[in-house]
């Protein structure tokens, strides 16, 4: 039987990669919620985002139709989380807790000090 946890996970990646919001929305438990550390070094929004629609938008917005970046399925802290890079450079990790079959807490790493262990060679 497949994880559920994975299966959440890449439900949320499959809309970033088509940059479908109406999927996002759906791959997203109704009370989701998102914070971003952005470590004063990159721009990242203060505070945690409630409700499907408003993290939606906020994953949408970081992650979905970056030009030359890659979105992937990894292991961020011992369970499916996504990373993205540009040139074999993280610019965000982000873990997730599923609740069910659907997303329900996302943190989205920005701060590049925090990055650095995430680039490829």
């Amino acid at each position: 039987m497949p994880d559920r946890h994975d299966s959440a996970v890449r439900g949320l990646a499959e809309a970033c990669r088509i940059g479908d919001v109406a999927a996002l929305r759906t791959a997203l438990h109704a009370d989701a919620v998102a914070v971003c550390d952005g470590g004063g070094s990159v721009p990242a929004v203060l505070g945690a985002i409630h409700g499907a629609a408003d993290v939606a938008d906020l994953v949408a917005g970081v992650l979905c139709g970056q030009p030359g970046t890659e979105l992937t399925v990894e292991a961020v802290n011992g369970r499916a989380g996504l990373a993205l890079r540009r040139g074999g450079r993280a610019i965000a990790v982000i873990a997730v807790r599923a609740a069910g079959a659907r997303v329900a807490t996302v943190w989205i790493v920005l701060n590049p000090a925090k990055l650095t262990g995430w680039h490829r060679r």
